[in-house]
């Protein structure tokens, strides 16, 4: 039991290690705040792995690191616990998936959708005093509508990026996928 709490820490380590240096690597950005890289697929995978409260605990070890390195780009402590440190734990639910049916991917559904919701609500409360009065071409008139817009333009390409590589890995990586290494 002692070496699987240890080897959980390691790859929990190695896991954040690899999302933030993916994180810096992004594919678009928006401009207040949110982009679109790979770095959820480390985070996911380790829930999927070894369950939820250590992808919880991942999650947020990677929030605090998102906001120390990443910018830190919020306008109060609301922003900097709701779009770091609570969003980025969101993604640790995909652990609520861990060893069932379908594990990576409901489990990328569970923890994406958890962490959209989050920056969902932060956005339309926290952020709506900055709401445009256009966006995409739109006129804004609820700041829940664009909240919406804005969290689901770089949310979704996170989580259907995070669905595809899960498809190409799952042939060659599927024991590991699934933490049937773990079992030994």
């Amino acid at each position: 039991m002692k070496n699987k709490t240890l080897r959980c820490m390691i790859e929990g380590a190695l896991f954040i290690a690899i999302a933030q240096v993916l994180s810096m690597l992004k594919l678009w950005e928006m401009p207040w705040g949110g982009s679109v890289t790979l770095a959820m697929v480390p985070i996911l995978l380790f829930a999927v792995r070894w369950g939820v409260g250590p992808g919880l605990a991942a999650g947020f070890v990677f929030g605090i690191l998102q906001f120390t390195f990443d910018g830190g780009f919020a306008i109060g402590w609301q922003s900097i616990i709701g779009d770091y440190l609570l969003a980025f734990t969101a993604l640790g639910l995909a652990g609520l998936w861990h060893g069932k049916r379908g594990d990576v991917y409901v489990g990328t559904l569970i923890g994406g959708f958890a962490r959209f919701l989050v920056h969902y609500v932060v956005g339309a409360t926290v952020w709506a005093e900055y709401m445009p009065e256009e966006f995409f071409g739109m006129s804004m008139h609820s700041p829940w509508f664009y909240s919406l817009l804005y969290n689901l333009a770089y949310m979704l390409p996170n989580i259907v990026i995070c669905l595809v590589v899960f498809v190409l890995l799952d042939q060659p990586l599927k024991k590991y996928i699934r933490g049937e290494d773990l079992q030994k």
